[in-house]
This record gives structure tokens, sequence and C-alpha cells, in this order.
């Protein structure tokens, strides 16, 4: 049976309660806790300071009398016990050179001594596990009708740090957690389950870790949107004070990105006839959104760098640095890594960047989750109209056959769906989408989808036929695809198992390599 180690610090008040023998009739947080006949003590570890020697020597001699506890008294210096900082460093100095043996040991903190700042260094660091220890909590018992004197043993209750012992707290903390990630999904009952896992993971960083985050994906598959809740899931929190700035790096070029991002200084280049404070400014103590990053010039991308990692920076034109604290969240469309590769993305940026990344399916990746989406984009354009628009069952259940299908290529993701619901409840009489509204949209999404594909294969006459229809679904995949592994692993799928060292971007560069092809050709890039 294991040793029973309580440590604890000397009560400067209630430790000193009554006068030569009196003190046995009053309550004693201390001398009760080794009175308890169900909690028999081994050891007491008491810390106390110089002044209250005495003090400390008379609860040891008391304990004595008691039974078998054994009191070692350690001594300890604090010029305030209300300062926060001297009580931590003073116990941790203590937890940390303290002989722990919890093979034969258990150890028990004493909390209901000493200042609330005393109280709550004792719970950190035992939540920490710098003490491997539970709380021990001991007050005055009870007044009853038989006696006019409560016992002077007093009565405890042992605190377990571990929640899992309590069902209704972990239960409240799941609600919580689900609530989070619910907001971040905006409610909607999302099925496809790589996007559950990864709003999960993303709702657990955005709570814990203040470094930048960047949001992977095709353009229109919610990275504006979800940036935008990050923010108010964290602003909620009361992690961040200040405001969301968004700003579309796409429409950033020369004088104009400096200037927009860093600010600028009157008269810094021409028609600066004031001076700008600059995005970067105006998310002090909030979020900065930086859509399709990958668009920035390497200058600006030199000093969005500094302004990360040293929270200051030049504005365009000045020679004195200013400052600002916010949060990076960042987005793109672009395979980052062949960005770098090429030299249009500095390397050292990108790994500033890359600590916390979230690549977003697109809609046709997802599409379990368009029948849910669909009843989002219309409650939602029924809310914005003040209109109550719903489908017949007939044209509901054709338009989800379609959507779903492989013949929905679905190119401008999410975006897309949402112009699409919109277009037939605008549409719709009575506030009714019917068969006929249905059948009309999706001929209109299958016209847009084949005037988005201009012909691309090369004018090969000798080409067979057979290769013909080859290579026109190679480019068909390589359209719908996000990068050339994407495209590579459809393609491969099966041989791909077979090889110890697959490397799919490789094989399909070289088969387009072939008819004079390439992948920046077929996705216009």
């Amino acid at each position: 049976m294991k040793r029973r180690v309580v440590i604890g610090v000397l009560g400067t008040v209630l430790d000193k309660r009554g006068k030569r023998a009196n003190r046995w009739n009053k309550w004693r947080p201390t001398v009760g806790l080794c009175q308890q006949p169900d909690l028999p003590i081994d050891r007491l570890e008491l810390l106390y300071q110089p002044r209250d020697l005495g003090m400390a020597q008379q609860v040891s001699d008391d304990i004595a009398q008691l039974g078998s506890t054994q009191v070692c008294l350690h001594q300890f210096n604090l010029h305030d016990p209300w300062d926060f900082e001297e009580v931590y460093t003073a116990f941790l100095d203590f937890a940390t050179h303290y002989p722990f043996d919890t093979d034969n040991e258990e150890y028990l903190i004493h909390i209901t001594t000493g200042t609330h700042v005393v109280q709550i260094c004792w719970f950190l660091l035992a939540e920490a596990r710098y003490f491997p220890a539970r709380l021990l909590q001991t007050s005055p018992a009870p007044k009853n009708q038989e006696k006019t004197e409560a016992t002077p043993a007093g009565v405890y209750s042992i605190i377990d740090l571990d929640l899992s012992r309590y069902s209704k707290l972990t239960r409240r903390f799941q609600r919580e957690q689900q609530a989070s990630i619910s907001f971040l999904k905006s409610g909607i009952a999302t099925r496809n389950a790589t996007f559950n896992t990864l709003i999960d993971q993303i709702e657990r960083v955005a709570l814990r870790s203040t470094a930048p985050i960047l949001l992977t994906g095709p353009t229109g598959a919610g990275k504006s949107f979800l940036a935008q809740r990050i923010y108010q899931l964290r602003q909620s929190r009361h992690k961040v004070s200040g405001r969301f700035v968004a700003v579309n790096c796409a429409t950033l070029r020369g004088d104009n990105a400096m200037s927009t991002l860093f600010g600028h200084i009157k008269g810094a280049f021409t028609g600066a006839l004031q001076a700008r404070s600059g995005l970067l400014r105006e998310a002090d103590g909030g979020v900065l959104f930086l859509d399709e990053i990958g668009e920035l010039g390497l200058d600006e991308q030199a000093m969005l760098l500094k302004a990360i990692e040293e929270k200051r920076f030049l504005p365009f034109g000045s020679d004195k640095e200013v400052s600002s604290d916010f949060q990076l969240i960042a987005g793109t469309h672009r395979d980052m890594r062949q960005w770098v590769k090429q030299g249009r993305f500095r390397e050292d940026l990108y790994a500033r960047i890359n600590m916390w990344t979230f690549p977003l399916p697109s809609l046709a990746q997802r599409r379990e989750d368009i029948e849910p989406n669909l009843d989002f984009e219309l409650n939602r354009y029924s809310q914005e109209q003040q209109a109550q628009v719903r489908f017949n069952k007939e044209a509901r259940q054709r338009y989800l056959q379609f959507a779903c299908s492989e013949q929905a290529e679905w190119r401008g993701n999410f975006r897309e769906l949402a112009a699409s619901v919109t277009r037939m409840a605008t549409l719709a009489d009575t506030g009714r989408i019917d068969d006929e509204l249905v059948q009309e949209e999706i001929a209109r999404l299958q016209q847009n989808w084949q005037k988005d594909q201009p012909e691309i294969l090369p004018d090969l006459p000798e080409l067979d036929l057979f290769d013909r229809s080859q290579l026109a679904s190679v480019i068909s995949v390589c359209r719908s695809s996000d990068s050339l592994s994407e495209a590579g692993r459809k393609l491969f799928s099966v041989s791909r198992q077979l090889k110890k060292q697959p490397n799919d971007a490789d094989r399909l560069r070289k088969y387009l390599a072939r008819f004079g092809l390439s992948w920046e050709s077929i996705k216009g890039e």
C-alpha cells in the first residue's frame, strides 16, 4: 500500500486559532487534516516563512501528539504572498527539487490554507502535473443539534483534476466544442468525413494557437467565409479584441500593394497626398486575412515576414517603424510548394505560414454535402429576401440527382452552388421551385461548363481515336483536380499500389509531354 503524503503551507491565521490548551477546541486546518480517522497521513510536508517558525514548530508538535504523522518543515521566503509571480516561482522551485516517488507514495496538496493566490498556484501546478497530486480541501464540520461546538477535526474532500471522473463536466465541454464546430460550419450538418475532421482540427487550433493559419483549396471552396468564422469564434472566446481585416492579394500590384498592406507617409509616391495607416495596422489586436497570398510580390512577402515575426514594419516611404500585433490567416488556391520551387514565393515566408495548413476540399469532392448546403443556401435566400421559397418534391430530387452526379463539375464550388440556388429561387413563382425551373437550371449549368472548356487537344492527325479519347479523359481529370499530384493519384489509382515509391505527378507530366501539353497549359496558369 502506498504511503500518503500531504503538501501544504502553514495558515498564519487559521492555524493560529486558540491559545494554549484552548487551541484543541478550535478548528485548525493543518492539524485537523491529521485528525481524520479515514484519511491516515504518513507524512506532512509543511511550508512556512521564517517569521512563522515558532507557530510551525507548535503545529508540528501538536500533530506529533495525535499519532504517527511525520512532519517535515520547509522554510521558504515570500516578500508578498499576494504576488502571483513570486508565489508561483517559489512553488515551482519546490516541485522541481522535491524527490517525488509516485511508485511508492501518493500525494495530496492541501489548498485550504494560504492566500487566494497560493490556492490558485497550487491548482495550476497540479493541473500542469508539476505536482503529481490530487487536491485536498478541509473545512469546519457543520454544527448539529446535539453539540454547540463543531468537531475540531473538521471535514475534508478530495478534488481529482481528472475530468473524466466528472461526467457532467465532460458532457458540458463536449457540447461547447460541438457548438464551436457547428459555428465554423454555419450550422450546416455536413456529412463528409474528411471535411468534418478538418473542421474539428481547425476549431482546436483556432482556440489554442495564435500561429498563422493557411487555408488552401480551389476558388469558391469557402476559404474567405471560414476565415471570418474563425475570427468570430476567437472573438467570442475573448482571444482577439481587434477587427477582422480582409484583402485579396490578387488585386494588389506595385506601390498600391505596399501602401494597402503597410501604409505610407505623405508624398511617398506620386499621388500620395495623404498618409495611410495600412491594413496591417488596422488589424492590430485582431485578425488579418490575406486571400490569395501566393499573388503577393516578393518585396511585399519580405516585409510581411518581418511583420509576422517581429510585429514591426516600415510604412512605405518611412524610416520609422510602426508596430501591429495581429493574427494571420492566409488563403490560396495555388500549389505553394510548386510556387516556392518556381521562385514565386519566398521559402522562409512559406515555412512561417505553413505551421497550420488546412486543405479545403472542393464541392465535387464533397458531393454528400451538397444536400445540406442546398438547404442552407435556400434558407439564406429566404431570410435575405424575406420570402419563403421551397422545392417541389420531384424538383428537389431531380436537382439533387444531377448535382451529386459525376456530370456536375462544380468548378465554381460553393459559390457556384449558391448562385444556382439564387437563380432558381428568384425565378420561382409563388415561392415554389418546380421541375421545369430545375430542368432549365441544369441545362444552364451544363452549357456554362461546356463553354468554360475550350478544345485543348493538339492537332495530331496521326493520333488514333483510341489515343485521342484517352487523352481527352486525362485532360478532363486534370481540369477537375487541384494539383498535378492529385490528378496523378486519380489516374493511376490502381497501378500506383504496385509501386514502392509511386511518383504520380512525374508519370502524368511525362504522358502529357508526349502530346506537347503541360499541366500549366491545361489549367490555364
